[in-house]
């Protein structure tokens, strides 16, 4: 994949650390010279590229064409909100992902601006800490479909709610669904006459409303 980073402030140099770190093709594009002094220590030369992000004929000259994600990560949210729209309105870039600076902008950040995904730094906070409060014990091992569902592991605690009930009979809604019971080390595929015992280790995929529900479920009573 390619990813062209609009800023080579210290979050777009780590961006395209990680990037290549997992052999994607990085470009990064940046203006200023104490910046670029930087960049030219820290990463390949090789995938710097010197000029204005807001300049069409600099972005097609970086490569923007060829890109699958733009990345746009400057200081200015403006800025980052004209790189997302130009990537999309003039060069059909299919994925534009846009950095966040001051939370008091993130209503501009969507469609209009052809933003698909933004990275608000105090919402992800938020929402780190209100998963710790309301999961308990449970466990996320993957994020899905942009965040919206989760592959969870939850270990029935004694006493919980659900143990001894039947799958088919916990009422659980379409969007959570049971992938796997790991009991006394062996993998059992669930059923609906399945029922869950103290100790066992829950796979499931859910929503944040599934999620909800599998703790009162399977965490120790109050």
């Amino acid at each position: 994949m390619y990813v062209l980073i609009i800023g080579g402030g210290r979050t777009g140099t780590e961006l395209a650390h990680l990037l290549l770190d997992q052999n994607h093709k990085v470009r990064i594009l940046e203006h200023r010279p104490e910046i670029l002094a930087r960049l030219h220590r820290e990463l390949p030369t090789e995938i710097i590229f010197h000029g204005n992000p807001a300049d069409p004929t600099t972005l097609e000259q970086a490569g923007i064409r060829d890109s699958q994600v733009v990345a746009a990560c400057l200081a200015d949210d403006a800025e980052n909100l004209v790189v997302c729209y130009l990537a999309r309105q003039l060069f059909q870039v299919k994925r534009t992902v846009a950095r966040i600076n001051n939370p008091r902008n993130a209503w501009l950040f969507n469609d209009a601006f052809h933003v698909d995904v933004s990275v608000n730094h105090c919402e992800v906070m938020a929402q780190i800490i209100e998963e710790e409060v309301s999961m308990g014990d449970m466990i996320t091992l993957l994020k899905l479909h942009g965040g919206d569902y989760s592959l969870v592991e939850e270990t029935i605690a004694e006493g919980a709610r659900g143990t001894g009930i039947p799958l088919k009979d916990l009422g659980l809604p379409e969007n959570c669904v049971i992938a796997a019971i790991m009991r006394n080390g062996k993998i059992v595929v669930p059923r609906g006459g399945s029922a869950f015992e103290t100790g066992d280790e829950v796979l499931a995929v859910t929503d944040r409303q599934g999620v909800a529900l599998l703790v009162d479920l399977f965490s120790a009573p109050n």
